[in-house]
């Protein structure tokens, strides 16, 4: 497997595996083009015999200066519990620390029980919101109306 950075062609084939990558959830929406064109230095795939089996979409923040986001990380079903999410973060790290950014910040909506704990596996913290739901601290609205989202933050 290898890794290399994300380029604007890559764009067709994550964005049609993408639901099913989720187990039907409608993602797709929430990928636009625009991270595959202007963020390909901070976002990165896996792939294995040409095939893309995982991504990472991030960037660094112009408003935060020691800030780098992840927006999106997503791992083809068949190959997780693989050590690539793993990877695509390690050399998100790499890429944030190289541009002196120390708080790397991530994002999950509070369905995807799995990222949560992954997260928090990987040693991020979930940032403190503005409600609660089930126990988790999550911010309202952050990704649209009624769009509450599960936040991470990790030092690098």
């Amino acid at each position: 497997m290898r890794v290399r950075n994300i380029q604007s062609e890559d764009y067709t084939a994550i964005h049609s595996v993408l639901n099913e990558w989720w187990g039907g959830r409608n993602m797709a929406d929430m990928l636009p083009k625009l991270f595959f064109i202007h963020f390909q230095e901070t976002s990165f795939v896996m792939e294995e015999d040409g095939e893309i089996v995982g991504f990472l979409c991030g960037f660094l923040s112009q408003t935060h200066p020691d800030e780098a986001y992840v927006h999106f990380i997503g791992v083809d079903p068949k190959y997780r519990r693989k050590g690539i999410a793993s990877t695509l973060y390690s050399y998100f790290f790499d890429v944030a620390r190289a541009n002196n950014r120390h708080t790397v910040k991530a994002v999950t909506s509070l369905v995807n029980k799995k990222s949560i704990q992954f997260h928090q596996e990987f040693g991020f913290e979930i940032e403190a919101g503005d409600s609660e739901v089930d126990g988790v601290s999550v911010h309202t609205n952050y990704d649209g109306n009624g769009e509450s989202r599960v936040l991470f933050v990790k030092k690098v």
